[in-house]
């Protein structure tokens, strides 16, 4: 199978958990089966099943590039990476992916390519429905397959899926936009499915349908001049000029954890992280990225979420409203997952910053400088060597190295190293850094 999945947006409804660098789909909130103790996030979870499913299956990502370092920290180097250099919704984004795929990873035009969003909630039926999925593609009776979830309540969030039949597959009759409660009853009861977004065609078919709409000679053509793209969704460039589409009826688990309610409900615990509850507690989940206890008494329906961007407490049902509040707060990312290793900010001050760095080994810092801050660490664990203006010296644990404003500096670990990171300077902002090729 040649897979895309489609991994954007910043999550805001999921705060504090989630930011521009960690989304939704990176936080580590399910149990790992694997490995006792441990959690994954959904990110993980999606890609572990489609290997279960398909171990040779070519797993593409299509996402921005503020998410590609966390996606190889999760996901591993092999998974194929398609960058949007820019957001510019569905149709633009999937073109890209369809060319990456024919012209860097040498899939050919009759392969059927299937594209999912990263973050549902399922389980094994929903991979062994895309494998279906993907069959039903590379056969041709029509230029869309998508997959439509079987209702279970009438629901105003998505979009349906209007069958000309009720046979497993069958021809769309026809689409509908997001309804009101009473019109999506009336819906059901015309056998209407949920279009989760879920689709599969012959990777020929979408490239053709890119040619005819944005004028490119081939993937790097495209990369190169995608900010000229227009902003259209792949709903509205393909799929309702389309007349030639089926759809596969799904009747398994499907869930869009996009708030903290529906994430509270998938969780087979009710406390992540250090946390305790006493037993007039009702319905309450403790998610906790501190290193610090979070006790809870006397509480029905609440979640509480901690991490380093702040502190959440609030009744589950409202939980889905709090963007408007997370909009307007204007902070540092205070903590993020890289393919290298980890970073946590543990002070902010008017002209300092303090940071905790994690490098995993045989990684290292880009080789880089500042014009407007000094910068100061601290080895606290681990051994490796810095190079400061092209001078090589080895460091451990206790050693400190001091960085003046405009040196070029790096620091390579040769075992998991721990660092403290003191920026100092009047202006201190993560644009203040120009990035150099280191040669030693």
């Amino acid at each position: 199978m040649n897979i895309v999945l489609l991994s954007g947006g910043s999550g805001k409804r999921l705060w504090p958990l989630s930011n521009d660098v960690r989304s939704k789909q990176f936080i580590k909130i399910f149990k790992d089966e694997k490995n006792e103790g441990e959690y994954v996030s959904m990110a993980q979870r999606m890609y572990r099943s489609i290997r279960k499913i398909d171990t040779d299956a070519k797993v593409t990502v299509a996402t921005s590039k503020s998410q590609v370092s966390e996606i190889h920290n999760q996901l591993g180097e092999d998974v194929g990476v398609s960058i949007e250099p820019c957001r510019r919704d569905t149709f633009p984004a999937i073109a890209l992916a369809t060319a990456y795929l024919h012209d860097v990873a040498g899939v050919g035009e009759n392969e059927a390519v299937v594209v999912c969003p990263v973050d549902p909630y399922v389980e094994d039926d929903y991979f062994a429905a895309l494998k279906k999925l993907a069959e039903l593609a590379e056969e041709g009776a029509a230029n869309l397959t998508l997959l439509g979830m079987e209702p279970t309540y009438p629901s105003e969030k998505y979009g349906y899926i209007i069958p000309e039949t009720k046979d497993n597959v069958s021809k769309v009759a026809s689409f509908k936009e997001k309804p009101e409660l009473e019109t999506a009853k009336e819906y059901l009861k015309q056998g209407a499915l949920w279009n989760g977004g879920i689709f599969a065609y012959k990777l020929g078919y979408v490239l053709k349908r890119a040619h005819e709409l944005i004028k490119f000679d081939d993937y790097y053509d495209l990369y190169q001049h995608y900010d000229e793209c227009t902003k259209i969704s792949f709903d509205y460039a393909v799929v309702e000029k389309e007349a030639d589409i089926q759809v596969l009826r799904f009747n398994g688990l499907w869930k869009d954890l996009g708030t903290w309610n529906t994430l509270t409900e998938a969780m087979s615990e009710n406390i992540v992280g250090k946390g305790e509850m006493n037993e007039t507690c009702e319905n309450v989940h403790i998610v906790n990225d501190l290193d610090v206890p979070v006790l809870a008494m006397g509480l029905k329906d609440v979640v509480i979420s901690a991490s380093p961007e702040g502190i959440l407490v609030s009744d589950k049902a409202q939980s889905s409203y709090i963007k408007p509040f997370v909009d307007k707060y204007e902070q540092p990312i205070m903590f993020a997952e890289k393919s290298w290793g980890s970073y946590l900010v543990l002070d902010v001050e008017k002209e300092s910053m303090t940071i905790k760095v994690t490098l995993h080994k045989s990684h290292s810092m880009n080789y880089h400088s500042h014009q407007n801050r000094d910068e100061v660490w601290t080895i606290i664990s681990g051994n490796g060597r810095t190079v400061v203006d092209g001078m090589v010296q080895n460091v451990k644990a206790g050693d400190v190295v001091t960085m003046q404003a405009g040196c070029r500096h790096t620091i390579i670990a040769d075992s998991e190293l721990q660092l403290i990171e003191i920026q100092l300077g009047k202006e201190i902002s993560v644009h203040d850094k120009k990035k150099y090729k280191l040669e030693i």
